[in-house]
C-alpha cells in the first residue's frame, strides 16, 4: 500500500490485490479511484481535484436531501445549515468535507476513521469507521458508526460512485435496478409520494437501455437475494462488460444519477449508483431512519464488482 499527500484533497491510500486497485483519500475518506487491471470501473478524481458532484463521498449522518434542512426528533426540533441553497435544502450529511484519519493499513486494505462533533442542527458525537479493500471479488467497504453521546442519534447513510463502462455512452447501457416503486419528487428533489413502477418507464428491474432517460432517481420495495441484500447492475449490450453495486440488508433503497445537470466533461458520462439506508428526507419522515442508542454501534456493508 502507498501513501501521498496532495494538496486538495490530503494524503491518499493506494490498496491494491490481484488486479485490483482502489485509491482513498483523507478529506471525506472518499473512494477517488477503483480499476481492475487497466480498467477504470469508477470515474473519480485527480488527487488535486475538490470531488467533483460527490463523486465517491460517504454521505452521513443523512444521505441525499432534507427539506429546508429542518426537523424534529424525540420531539425537539432542529436547523441545519442549508448546503443546497439553490433548492433550500440540507445535502449528503455532515462527513463529506471532513479530514478522516488514519486507523490500520494492510497492502489490501486501509481503515480511516473519522469524530463527528455534535454541532448545532445535529448536536449528537459519533465515530465513524470505514474498512475499504479490494481482492478477488471485488472493492469491499465495511461501515461502523458509534454513538458517543449520551441520547439517541438519527442516523442514515449513502455512497455517491460513479460507475463507468469504457467505450460504452450512458444512453447504450442496460441498467438493472431492483427496485418495485419509485420515489415521486418535486422541483426540490424532494419526496412527495411513491408509485410502482411495474411495466412502466421506471421499470429497470430486468435489464434495459437506459436510453435517453433522465434519471435523479430513488427506488425502494427493492427485490432482495439469497443474502438479504440487493445490487444494481449496469452492462454493455454485447454482455463483454457488467458491473454490479451491491449491498446488505441495511440498504433499502437504491438512487441512481445519469448526470443530466452536470456540466463539461462530465456531463452524462457515468452513472451514480447510491445504495442508501433510508430515503430522501428520512429526518422528517421517519422512513427506515435508524436510531442509535448512547453506545450503540451499527454496521453495514456494500462493494463492486466488475466482469468482464
Amino acid at each position: 500500500m502507498s501513501a501521498v499527500v496532495s494538496a486538495r484533497s490530503g494524503t491518499q491510500w493506494t490498496i491494491e490485490a490481484g488486479g485490483h486497485r482502489a485509491t482513498l483519500a483523507e478529506v471525506g475518506g472518499v473512494l477517488r479511484g477503483y480499476a481492475v487491471g487497466a480498467v477504470e470501473v469508477v470515474d473519480g478524481f485527480g488527487p488535486d481535484e475538490i470531488s467533483p458532484a460527490s463523486a465517491g463521498q460517504l454521505l452521513a449522518p443523512w444521505p441525499n436531501r432534507i427539506r429546508d434542512g429542518r426537523y424534529t426528533f424525540e420531539g425537539t426540533s432542529y436547523q441545519l445549515p442549508l448546503t443546497e441553497p439553490g433548492k433550500h435544502n440540507a445535502i449528503h450529511g455532515l462527513a463529506n468535507w471532513a479530514r478522516w484519519r488514519l486507523a490500520d493499513r494492510t497492502p489490501d486494505s486501509v481503515t480511516l476513521e473519522f469524530e463527528l462533533p455534535a454541532q448545532i442542527g445535529y448536536p449528537w458525537p459519533l465515530t465513524l469507521r470505514t474498512r475499504w479493500s479490494v481482492g478477488a471479488e471485488g472493492l469491499r467497504s465495511d461501515q461502523e458508526v458509534v454513538n458517543t453521546g449520551d441520547a439517541n442519534a438519527p442516523w442514515g447513510f449513502s455512497v455517491h460512485p460513479y460507475l463507468r463502462l469504457p467505450g460504452v455512452a450512458v444512453d447504450d447501457i442496460l441498467l438493472r435496478v431492483p427496485g418495485r416503486t419509485k420515489v415521486l419528487t418535486d422541483a426540490r428533489l424532494l419526496p412527495i409520494g411513491a408509485v410502482k413502477v411495474a411495466g412502466g418507464e421506471f421499470d429497470f428491474t430486468a435489464p434495459r437501455r437506459i436510453g435517453a432517460a433522465k434519471l435523479d432517481t430513488t427506488w425502494g420495495d427493492v427485490i432482495t437475494e439469497a443474502d438479504g441484500g440487493s445490487s444494481v447492475t449496469i452492462a454493455a449490450p454485447d454482455g463483454s462488460q457488467a458491473v454490479t453495486v451491491w449491498g446488505d440488508e441495511s440498504f433499502k433503497w437504491w438512487q441512481v444519477f445519469t448526470g443530466d445537470t452536470l456540466s463539461g466533461e462530465r456531463f452524462r458520462r457515468s452513472l451514480a449508483i447510491e445504495p442508501m439506508t433510508c430515503p430522501p428526507d428520512a429526518f422528517r419522515s421517519g422512513r427506515d431512519l435508524v436510531v442509535l442508542a448512547p453506545g450503540q454501534a451499527w454496521q453495514a456493508s456494500w462493494g463492486i464488482r466488475k466482469a468482464g
